[in-house]
């Protein structure tokens, strides 16, 4: 069972990623490209519709509707560049993972709270 789940979050990130690739493909239509954008931002963004921290519903739209725009999405976009758009994804997923960007990143968002934080305690306190 956890294998088949795993097999299945896999196919659901490379899915993502070739959705991704397929919106910046000129053979894709326009519509299928918006639904695309719209459906890989929302999978990767850390903004849900229902928090996270909701026990239960807070994975649940992630569990459905994620799935369901892929789906949607997937059926606009014609096979073979979806098939083409597919392999390449995968063979991204094989690369290794860099990471120092990763540091870099983590790096970015501590200095972008920081300066939050002090931006709201200057106005706040002063």
């Amino acid at each position: 069972m956890a294998a088949a789940l795993n097999q299945w979050a896999r196919t659901i990130k490379r899915d993502v990623h070739a959705l991704y690739l397929a919106a910046r493909d000129p053979r894709t239509p326009w519509y299928a490209k918006a639904l695309a954008v719209c459906v890989a931002g929302y999978a990767l963004s850390p903004i849900d519709l229902i928090p996270d921290f909701i026990p239960v519903l807070g994975y649940l739209d992630d569990v459905i509707l994620v799935p369901l725009g892929i789906l949607a999405v997937v059926k606009m976009i014609p096979p073979e560049v979806m098939a083409e758009h597919r392999e390449a994804a995968a063979l991204a997923a094989d690369r290794p993972v860099s990471r120092i960007a990763a540091v870099i990143i983590a790096c970015i968002w501590v200095a972008s709270v920081a300066l939050a934080a002090w931006l709201g305690y200057r106005y706040f306190a002063g």
